[in-house]
């Protein structure tokens, strides 16, 4: 029989927990990024801007930034700017910048722009959610998509042309105030909420530090009580960010990706006693068309075409196989194996499991 493909299916195996440095199972609540977008122009294009018949936004735009350096275009002009595209900007401010670093930013095409290859941003505002600038962004963009078309507007496009990169395109102007210097007990927050990760942590910051150092507050949170002064703080958790914490085993899950048919399936999954069958019954309708015609001197006879149809069944006999009290990992796999299921077919049984309460793990579809 066919063997489960790995393609297909793939087993997270079991394996024992290893111990992690806290920072890189938890952040420190307060010390995080922040956002940033802005609207603005690319110029220089070489004629793959805006067709402004289609954005009159682009032209408005153009002509706002005209009238600050004096300029004034006469009503009724109609301009057709094709090395012009009205863009999106995107960037990500990260904790503890200051005024002067440089950001990377991502700009986007928002109209019919072809391609950004060759553009310049002119300067543009970064906002953050409260609607302050934070960042101002400018420079030459690089795109790693191209596109080309021919005079019989056939065309090929390779990667996406419409958005590009500015490497240290911003420079920040602006300081986001946080409470780390506050002097108030540092938070941990872990990345995947565990109860028994929780009081891991804090039972060893406190091996280390001594004891009441570390409270668990929930299954995120840990508060630990650290110094005032901020060199101080600083030095304190370079330190514990370092200690080691052998986090809580994941509970009983079973993901399946409908879309690849990528199946994983967790360390602690189980299986009550359980008996299963899966076949499939194939109906095959066939049909032939015979012509009939008299004899030479036949009289009064027609030729006719009469159909002649067949109808095929055809059932597959996979063998049931049945599972013992605390099946394991290992004997899913090879059970599936031996009846040599599909993609399909397994996440069939697996959700047949499911719904008869012998899988005892969360099923998520995703």
């Amino acid at each position: 029989m066919k063997t489960l493909i790995a393609i297909f299916c793939l087993f997270l195996l079991s394996v024992s927990a290893t111990a992690e440095r806290i920072k890189d199972i938890a952040s420190v609540a307060g010390v995080r990024s922040n956002q940033l977008i802005g609207y603005g122009l690319v110029v220089g294009l070489d004629g793959t801007g805006d067709q402004t018949t289609q954005s009159p936004f682009t032209t408005q735009s153009f002509n706002n930034m005209l009238k600050q350096f004096g300029i004034t275009i006469p009503e009724g002009t109609r301009m057709q700017m094709k090395n012009v595209a009205a863009v999106m900007i995107q960037a990500e401010l990260p904790p503890f910048s200051k005024p002067g670093q440089k950001l990377d930013i991502t700009v986007s095409s928002i109209s019919n722009a072809t391609s950004l290859r060759g553009g310049s941003l002119l300067m543009s505002e970064l906002k953050g959610v409260d609607g302050n600038t934070y960042a101002v962004a400018q420079g030459s963009l690089v795109v790693g998509g191209f596109g080309a078309q021919g005079a019989d507007g056939s065309s090929i496009t390779v990667n996406v042309p419409s958005v590009g990169r500015i490497p240290g395109g911003a420079l920040v102007e602006r300081v986001v105030p946080n409470n780390f210097a506050a002097g108030q007990p540092i938070v941990f927050n872990l990345h995947q909420p565990d109860f028994t990760t929780a009081n891991r942590l804090a039972r060893a910051v406190n091996d280390m530090l001594g004891p009441e150092v570390a409270k668990p507050m929930d299954a995120v949170s840990v508060r630990v009580n650290a110094p005032v002064d901020p060199a101080q703080r600083v030095d304190f958790l370079a330190l514990l960010e370092n200690i080691e914490v052998t986090p809580g085993e994941e509970a009983a899950r079973v993901v399946i990706n409908s879309r690849t048919g990528t199946i994983v399936v967790g360390q602690h999954v189980r299986v009550s006693p359980v008996a299963i069958t899966h076949g499939r019954l194939t109906v095959s309708v066939s049909e032939d068309y015979e012509v009939s015609q008299p004899g030479p001197f036949t009289r009064g006879a027609d030729t006719v075409v009469t159909p002649n149809s067949s109808v095929e069944i055809e059932e597959e006999t996979n063998p049931m196989f049945k599972f013992a009290p605390g099946a394991t990992l290992e004997d899913i796999v090879k059970s599936v194996n031996n009846v040599g299921a599909s993609p399909a077919d397994l996440m069939a049984i697996l959700e047949a499991l499911k719904q008869s309460g012998a899988l005892k793990a969360d099923l998520m579809v995703i």
